[in-house]
Parts: structure tokens; C-alpha cells; sequence
């Protein structure tokens, strides 16, 4: 159909109004469709829970769904590269963590950079990791547990949940920091490394908090620090690392990020709308039951953290050497 010339050129005036519309318009605007949380690991897992979390937050707190949108495969690095590729209008995000600060050194030939193609947003929540024993092992402290491993360098079995992991770099730091010799042993998952530490097949593990709890509380495992600088409220009787060996600190965590050139006045938005989700009770509590500590404040504060811990991860993975599967 033919428009009218005097059709033609009001229709042409409202499309260069809106796309002259100053930002924080466009921010006012937004979201004005569905928006799309990836997540690099499958359904279930804390990944994927915070992501839901945040998601129905946000969704009732903007009036559009935040769908969460699993895409597992190569360490999280296929969901990262599809969030890189893109569009850069807040429409496309990730439930990034620890995982990708690692992946940055621990992958040679990724078709993204971490740091430079994505926009930190804002983080979410931080958790331990915790160091198990199986109960007939001798040592029942860290001093106890690092002499042990001195005197019997190579004959401890240390599982984690996985290769490359924020649990293998945990005990690689530990490794590192105390010169102590521990055989890796990975495994898929923390349900299969807690289950052969219970057997007695592996002598120690670094775990996620989360699924080691119950065994702790039963006296199937033997909790000996947490990995954090803080206790955990949900432990409060466990050490930290830290206060034996002076320094050390590892922890999982994730937040969200968006494709590089997501305008600014949008990153604020769901900055501060996720901020709000961090201080309602609510929130808090179900973080606190995935064995975590909100980690609230700016995109800077985030890109900080985002930037420290590749840093401090890729100086143990060369000191490992540490491939990926």
C-alpha cells in the first residue's frame, strides 16, 4: 500500500522522535519485552536457583518476565559467548561467577575476552566453599590436617567438583599457600565427590557449601574450615582457612552481566532494582539457605571483584598448570 506523502513523513517525525529520545527516557522504557538471564550450567543447580531468584524479582518489581534460559556446555563458556554476541540493549544478560574469572586463564583460545566484551551489572551473592574430611582420617584441624599432609606427601586424595572448578582452585590455593603435596581427584559434581568421601575412597574435599551440610551435621563428613573470610552463619562453629593460614580466601560467587555498550541509564536500572532485591528479607533468606552472603553495591564495586579474581585466579592456574577436560 502507498502511503500519503503527508502520512509518509508524519510516520518518518514520530520514528526520528523516538530514536532521538534522550537515555533516560529509553531507561524509563525499559523493559518493554522479555528479557533473557543465561545460564551456563543445567536446571537445578545454586547457578541457575539465584538465577530464578533474581529473575522473579525482577520481573515483578519492572512488568516484563525475566526468563531464565539454560545453555550448559565448555565450562559456561557457551552461554558466556552468546551473551557477548548479543545485542548490547539490556535484553540479553548472564548469571556470571567465579567460574568465568577462571575460565579467563584457564581456556588459551576463547573468542571472547571476559572483562572487555561484558558489562558488570551487579553482583549477587557470595558462598563458601568448605574443607571435609572423611571421620577416620587422623587430622581434625587445619594446623593438624597440613602437618599430616607434610609427612605424607602424595598419599592424600583431595576430591572436588570438578576440573577447573571454584573447588579445585581452592585447593590449589591451599596447595599453593601451605606447600602441601594433594593428589586431585575430580569428579562431575559435589553429590558424587561427598558420596566416596563418605566411602572413604578420598580423604579430603573442597565443596560447595550447599549439598555438604546435612553430611556435616550427621558426622558422615568432618568439617575442618570454610574457605572464606568470614564464618559462615550457616556453620558458625567452623574455622576459616584464614585463620590458620594468614591470607587465604576463596570463595564462589556470581551476579550479572550484559553485553559491552549496554547503555549506561539501563545497567543503573537493574542495578539498583536487583540492590532492593538484595535488602528485601525475603531475598536474603532464600540466599541464606543456598549457603550464601548477599553481595550488594555498584557495577564498579562488581567490576572490581570481577577483575581481582581473574587476576588472583590465573596466577594458580600457570602455578598449577591446570587444563581444561
Amino acid at each position: 500500500m502507498k502511503l500519503p506523502r503527508r502520512n509518509f513523513l508524519r510516520l518518518s517525525a514520530c520514528a526520528a522522535t523516538l530514536s532521538a529520545a534522550p537515555p533516560f527516557a529509553r531507561a524509563q522504557a525499559y523493559p518493554t519485552r522479555p528479557v533473557r538471564i543465561l545460564v551456563g550450567f543445567t536446571a537445578g543447580g545454586n547457578f541457575d536457583l539465584t538465577a530464578r531468584l533474581i529473575g522473579q524479582w525482577l520481573s515483578q518489581r519492572l512488568g516484563q518476565q525475566f526468563i531464565v534460559e539454560n545453555r550448559p556446555g565448555a565450562g559456561t563458556n557457551i552461554a558466556t559467548e552468546a551473551v557477548v554476541r548479543a545485542p548490547a540493549d539490556g535484553y540479553t544478560l548472564l548469571l556470571a561467577g567465579a567460574v568465568n574469572a577462571i575460565n579467563a586463564t584457564l581456556y588459551e583460545k576463547l573468542n571472547f575476552d571476559f572483562i572487555r566484551d561484558l558489562a558488570p551489572v551487579a553482583g549477587l551473592i557470595r558462598f563458601p566453599n568448605i574443607i571435609d574430611l572423611n571421620p577416620a582420617f587422623p587430622a581434625k584441624t587445619i594446623p593438624e590436617f597440613i602437618a599430616y599432609a607434610r609427612a605424607n606427601p602424595g598419599k592424600v586424595n583431595m576430591a572436588t567438583s570438578g576440573n577447573g572448578t571454584s573447588q579445585h582452585l581452592s585447593g590449589e590455593l591451599f596447595k599453593l599457600m601451605t606447600g602441601v603435596s594433594l593428589i586431585h581427584v575430580p569428579y562431575r559434581g559435589a553429590p558424587q565427590a561427598l558420596t566416596d568421601l563418605v566411602g572413604g575412597q578420598v580423604q579430603v574435599s573442597f565443596d560447595p557449601l550447599p549439598p555438604a551440610i546435612e553430611l556435616i551435621k550427621s558426622g558422615k563428613v568432618r568439617a575442618l574450615a570454610v574457605t572464606t573470610t568470614t564464618r559462615s552463619e550457616a556453620l558458625p562453629e567452623v574455622p576459616t582457612v584464614g585463620e590458620f593460614v594468614p591470607g587465604y580466601e576463596a570463595s564462589g560467587w556470581n551476579g550479572v552481566v550484559a553485553p559491552k555498550n549496554t547503555p549506561v541509564e539501563i545497567l543503573q536500572k537493574l542495578n539498583k532494582e536487583i540492590n532492593a532485591g538484595l535488602a528485601d528479607p525475603g531475598i536474603k533468606a532464600k540466599l541464606g539457605e543456598l549457603g550464601g552472603m548477599v553481595l550488594a553495591g555498584s557495577a564498579a564495586d562488581f567490576g572490581k571483584l570481577i577483575a581481582d579474581e581473574s587476576e588472583k585466579w590465573a596466577k594458580v592456574v600457570k602455578f598449577a598448570n591446570i587444563r581444561p577436560d
